[in-house]
């Protein structure tokens, strides 16, 4: 199968329908037309197989994932998504893998209602790169750089899942919840539109609770508190390992997608999040164990050029 028809059977026969698509794939570019009254948000993000995902994950879940963690980004800015670009490097043009590397790609672009405009393919080792383009209203972009002092540190959801379901995968447990979590994350996005004037900052856990927070504290020039004995927890989570493991996961793991929020004061905690801290004015980071007393020596997390 040469690159055109390859093309043309999985992608441009799928792709480019949806609002503001003037013209999808198949030419040298797409033509978008912007909603009046919305500024675009834009994000990119390349996955390598054996570094962002393992070599033997379902080409399904592959698709699924590449365009999750680019959404994920969206949902924190509070974006609406609209079109994304994908460009595959592939070791050959297998169908059965196309086949099912669209598959989760199209399953969960259908559920976010982003459409496809374009790409491009080359052959090489496996390697996804996924850009996506959202909208949000003008002005009510969700920042890392708005937390104040007083505020309320929240998140949806249950840290260290998608950690320890990578460890399950790599021991050869590739079912359950926590496999799950961390085959198919699920981006936010209804939940970052509803913090649009809710939250003083946003980001997205994709490098680690507390790597992601010092992200915020930096952008936002303030210090926290952050609260052990406050982290959900889940039956899956709680089993899977030592408490320890689990509270190393919960702080220090990365792929959740997960949202995590300064609330402003006054408003009520949305569904299904919890309070895990709160933003002070001295700088610094101070994690208080279950016993109350500030852990001493903090896990880091994930970073690109550090992290084996």
């Amino acid at each position: 199968m040469d690159e055109f028809a390859l093309i043309r059977q999985f992608f441009r026969q799928r792709a480019g329908h949806g609002a503001g698509v003037v013209l999808g794939p198949g030419d040298d570019g797409a033509v978008l037309a912007p909603t009046p009254g919305c500024e675009l948000v834009m994000s990119i993000d390349t996955l390598i197989s054996g570094r962002h995902f393992p070599e033997d994950l379902p080409a399904a879940d592959i698709g699924w994932r590449s365009l999750a963690v680019n959404l994920s980004d969206l949902a924190a800015m509070g974006a609406t998504p609209r079109w994304c670009l994908l460009s595959l490097s592939l070791p050959e043009a297998s169908a059965d893998w196309l086949e099912g590397f669209c598959e989760g790609f199209y399953a969960l672009a259908d559920q976010a209602g982003i459409a496809l405009v374009g790409g491009d393919t080359v052959r090489g080792p496996l390697m996804i790169t996924v850009q996506v383009t959202g909208e949000v209203p003008t002005g009510r972009a969700l920042l890392r750089s708005g937390a104040r002092p007083g505020d309320r540190i929240c998140i949806a959801g249950v840290p260290g899942e998608a950690a320890a379901g990578l460890a399950q995968w790599q021991a050869g447990v590739r079912d359950g919840r926590l496999s799950a979590r961390f085959c198919r994350p699920q981006p936010q996005l209804a939940l970052g539109e509803k913090l649009r004037g809710v939250a003083s900052a946003c980001i997205d856990i994709s490098d680690g609770l507390l790597a992601d927070l010092g992200h915020v504290l930096h952008e936002s020039r303030v210090g926290a508190d952050l609260f052990l004995a406050q982290l959900p927890v889940s039956d899956a989570l709680s089993g899977w390992g030592s408490e320890e493991a689990v509270q190393r996961v919960q702080l220090a793991g990365g792929d959740d997608y997960l949202l995590l929020f300064t609330l402003l004061p006054g408003f009520n905690l949305p569904r299904d999040a919890v309070q895990i801290g709160r933003i002070r004015g001295e700088a610094g980071l101070s994690v208080l164990g279950r016993d109350g007393m500030p852990l001493t020596a903090l896990p880091a997390g994930w970073d690109h050029f550090r992290t084996p």
